[in-house]
């Protein structure tokens, strides 16, 4: 049996509605932008992992909202956070459209959305596993693990780790995406490109696993197509590393009421549920999630 949406852990009570106006929008790589939101509640209290639904105000095509994991938050001159950065890849009307909006436009947003990563305490290396456009949640997320900012209202305590690296695949150099951003958080950065462009020819697990190989690694999360998240959780359990996977599944409403995000999840007694990827996730443990039915 499913949980009642009032049941449900990460219910959106705390969401909220705001119509922002876009401050900056740039090219990071091909077809990705970095858009920047004027959005100060937001921005205090949403913490890496965490997502936001946008809409186009105005538009009936398309008609619902589209989820975007936060990438960053930027403070303002009183050394508050003021703004949220979402990273996007063009790839359907609502994201072509998006590209379009130039800074003075407003979009609808509602958040913050979702689990997020929870640290598993103090760590000695904790390695982020992108493919795609799977990067965007871990900027922030590496910068809360290395100390250099904070999140959440109140910020939340976190225990630093000793390193963190990005393994990060991508079709070609084209197409990495924030780079500088990472290294800035303080990420070792592993690349891969399909076609050999930068960093190793093939695929970004193929660089996990070299990387498990050559040094210890306490915790991996990873965020990217499906069959990607799949490969790096085995190869995490083969060696017995704990592993959160954040979901890129497609939703309609963020918060729980469609039930059009479900995933097939494992239970305590082994049986596995779906559950709803907006609110019970989109953060899962790795060796929970029943990648085939």
């Amino acid at each position: 049996m499913m949980v009642a949406s009032s049941e449900a852990p990460f219910w959106p009570d705390d969401a909220a509605y705001w119509r922002v106006p876009i401050v900056d929008q740039r090219l990071l790589a091909r077809d990705t932008y970095r858009i920047r939101l004027r959005a100060p509640d937001l921005a205090e209290r949403i913490t890496p992992g965490q997502f936001v639904m946008l809409r186009i105000p105005g538009l009936n095509d398309p008609l619902l909202g589209r989820p975007f994991a936060l990438y960053d938050t930027i403070d303002g001159h009183d050394g508050r956070a003021c703004d949220v950065d979402i990273v996007y890849l063009v790839k359907g009307k609502m994201t072509r459209l998006l590209a379009d909006a130039a800074p003075g436009a407003e979009l609808e947003v509602w958040g913050p959305l979702g689990n997020g990563f929870i640290s598993p305490g103090p760590l000695r290396h904790a390695v982020f596993v992108a493919g795609g456009i799977g990067q965007t949640p871990f900027v922030a997320l590496a910068r809360e693990l290395t100390g250099r900012r904070r999140y959440g209202k109140p910020p939340r305590e976190v225990p630093a780790a000793e390193r963190v690296t990005l393994c990060y695949g991508a079709r070609s150099r084209d197409f990495l995406a924030g780079l500088d951003d990472f290294q800035a958080a303080g990420c070792r950065l592993r690349i891969a490109t399909e076609d050999g462009s930068q960093g190793a020819k093939g695929l970004v697990t193929d660089v996990l696993a070299e990387l498990l190989e050559a040094d210890d690694v306490d915790w991996i999360a990873t965020c990217g197509p499906e069959p990607m998240m799949e490969a790096v959780a085995d190869l995490a359990a083969a060696r017995d590393i704990p592993c959160h996977v954040s979901l890129e599944t497609p939703m309609a409403c963020g918060i729980g009421a469609c039930f059009s995000c479900v995933v097939p999840v494992r239970q305590e007694d082994g049986q596995w549920d779906y559950k709803r990827t907006c609110i019970e996730g989109p953060v899962f443990d790795a060796k929970r999630i029943v990648w085939e039915i």
